[in-house]
């Protein structure tokens, strides 16, 4: 679907060429301190497609806010033809108070397509979907590892998807995990009205990684070449790694209880099985437990917890990657 004309985005209309910042608000704070979203827009004079960047639906993931601040601040977003849409935060009352649910203690990507009537989540999902998603073509929403577990830079998609591998492989992460749609989510969302996203992970939560920033600034520069839309007094490096695309990909677990330290500069390395890949100890210094590789593959997601109990995930490892 190309850009019509008039881009309807929140009640207001944008023209070929025009830029504009608009407000997302649904509710005030408890104080009656008004909450404003900024949504910057930038359309150019020649039609094409209209690319969405959204962070923040977690408010606690800052790497995806800087990612897409970095896109606005380089003027990345502003395209050579057809239109380029900025959300940096979502859910900007998770990120005043730095927590990764609404406070309402609901999870703003479980709650899609939302209600007009339900609860805070609910209604922010409801705006998004009905008030921004009708005018965009491509997604590209960026997330980051929660509870302490950093994520090597990835793009999740859906298999069986011809133009999403596409897209993946013009991102040029390192890597790319088939995965699921997850009920109520955003991506299910836009995958269920006909729109491409690809959702980045990469780093923790209340932690900005310079690696993680580059590789999705990066990413959704060439993601722009792709589509033609790219400003031409930008240019977008080719990756340094050809893309991984992995078919399966499994946790390994902590066997016991206690303090846990990972081996350095694993993630996104290719270990063996029976590799020593940490070591669980207590805190008396009489036991000490070396965490060895159960299967060979790529390290894309590292427990950074100092402390650990048994059954908690430590390692999320490939197992099956697509010829």
């Amino acid at each position: 679907m190309l850009n019509k004309d008039i881009l309807h985005v929140l009640g207001q209309k944008i023209h070929p060429g025009e830029s504009a910042e608009i407000s997302f608000d649904v509710a005030n704070l408890h104080t009656s301190s008004s909450v404003d979203v900024p949504v910057f827009i930038e359309r150019s004079k020649r039609p094409g497609p209209t690319v969405l960047f959204t962070a923040g639906i977690h408010g606690d993931e800052v790497n995806g806010v800087e990612i897409v601040r970095q896109l606005i601040a380089k003027g990345i977003n502003k395209p050579k033809r057809g239109s380029i849409i900025c959300i940096p935060v979502i859910n900007i009352f998770g990120f005043i108070n730095l927590t990764r649910e609404f406070p309402d203690g609901r999870d703003l990507n479980r709650v899609f397509p939302g209600n007009h009537n339900g609860s805070l989540a609910s209604q922010v999902a409801y705006k998004l979907i009905h008030e921004v998603i009708p005018s965009v073509d491509y997604v590209v929403d960026f997330h980051t590892g929660g509870a302490g577990r950093f994520n090597a830079p990835q793009i999740r998609i859906e298999k069986n998807n011809i133009e999403l591998d596409e897209l993946a492989k013009a991102f040029g992460a390192p890597f790319v995990v088939y995965s699921k749609n997850l009920n109520k989510s955003f991506r299910y969302t836009c995958s269920k009205l006909g729109i491409p996203m690809l959702l980045y992970e990469g780093g923790k939560s209340i932690h900005l990684d310079p690696n993680v920033t580059h590789t999705g600034v990066n990413g959704a520069k060439r993601v722009l070449a792709h589509l033609n839309m790219l400003n031409p007094r930008l240019k977008a490096s080719p990756p340094k790694k050809k893309c991984v695309f992995i078919l399966e990909s499994r946790w390994q677990r902590a066997n016991y209880s206690g303090m846990f330290r990972p081996v350095t500069n694993l993630m996104s390395s290719k270990v063996k099985k029976g590799d020593v890949i940490g070591n669980i100890t207590d805190p008396y210094g009489k036991f000490n437990d070396f965490v060895k590789a159960e299967t060979s593959g790529y390290i894309i997601n590292v427990n950074e917890s100092p402390i650990v109990y048994q059954g908690d995930a430590l390692f999320h490892i490939t197992r099956k990657m697509k010829p």
